[in-house]
């Protein structure tokens, strides 16, 4: 049996970065931090950050671009990818997580009607709800 699973939940680390496959396949890369808090044998407090580069497909790939921005917090599964490749007779490999499903998360503070300016995104004004997890099957409202 193989499984390839991966659910994850922090803060982009920078803003989406749209492009296309040669296809016309709306493509968007973008960064996040995980925090870990713990306390360590001694009594002290400590953090660390993971920090996980994704990228999501189709619609998918549409609605992060146009909602989502550096900071704002998200909900994501997908699987691990893992690309190799070599250059000036160097091996290079990075590991990504192709997004499947994701949830915009509440930030209190930070939460805006749109997260990005209106030059960014399309204008359009966004549907009313989401279902618990956004796919490309889904009917593109956000949940706020």
């Amino acid at each position: 049996m193989n499984m390839n699973r991966v659910i994850l939940a922090g803060n982009l680390t920078r803003d989406p970065q749209l492009s296309y496959t040669p296809a016309q396949t709306p493509v968007v890369d973008f960064g996040m931090a995980i925090n870990r808090n713990w306390t360590g044998k001694d009594g002290e407090k400590r953090e660390e950050t993971c920090f996980v580069d994704c990228r999501a497909f189709a619609k998918t790939a549409e609605t992060i671009n146009q909602y989502m921005s550096k900071g704002n917090p998200i909900l994501l599964e997908g699987r691990l990818h893992f690309s190799s490749w070599e250059k000036d007779n160097v091996r290079h490999s990075k590991l990504r997580v192709t997004v499947d499903n994701f949830q915009f998360v509440p930030d209190g503070e930070k939460r805006q009607a749109a997260a990005k300016p209106a030059a960014q995104a399309p204008q359009q004004a966004p549907p009313a709800q989401q279902p618990a997890f956004g796919s490309d099957e889904d009917d593109g409202s956000i949940p706020f």
